[in-house]
């Protein structure tokens, strides 16, 4: 049995790709207000947010089945793709993961409309890890949160 895997989710978004993109490129300082249900806090660890954040390290701190996790990530932008990757490198994810890393590709679709293609790899440390179905559902509220906000 192959401990790796790869969720893949799509949503369709009444906004413009560009838009989308820009709250995790500029304004991901913002997302606990965009998004209060489920995040609380981000801080920047590394790196800072004024440089738009390629390569800084941040820590989120979220409530997820009602408990507080936190993850903590490095940040990786492709402005060509429209593409903004967390790659994990502590947190409560760990406890079941060797690796996770979760990607919003943004992928226009006319002027004001777009679409989020949402992945999440992940590598299971055992068997008995649970599928991290949980972590794919926060992605989705999230981007439907970012989309009623824009």
């Amino acid at each position: 049995m192959s401990l790796r895997g790869k969720f893949v989710s799509e949503l369709e978004l009444n906004t413009a790709a560009h838009k989308y993109y820009k709250v995790f490129k500029h304004q991901v300082s913002h997302i606990p207000n965009i998004s209060p249900g489920i995040f609380k806090n981000i801080e920047v660890h590394e790196g800072d947010w004024d440089s738009h954040g390629h390569g800084s390290i941040k820590i989120w701190n979220y409530n997820i089945d009602g408990k507080d996790e936190v993850f903590k990530e490095r940040v990786e932008f492709d402005d060509e793709k429209l593409a903004v990757t967390f790659v994990g490198l502590e947190g409560d994810v760990f406890e079941h993961y060797k690796t996770f890393k979760a990607t919003h590709l943004v992928v226009p679709k006319g002027l004001e409309h777009s679409s989020v293609v949402l992945t999440l790899e992940y590598e299971k440390l055992g068997d008995d890890s649970p599928y991290p179905y949980k972590y794919l559902d926060l992605m989705n509220n999230l981007a439907k949160d970012i989309e009623s906000h824009l």
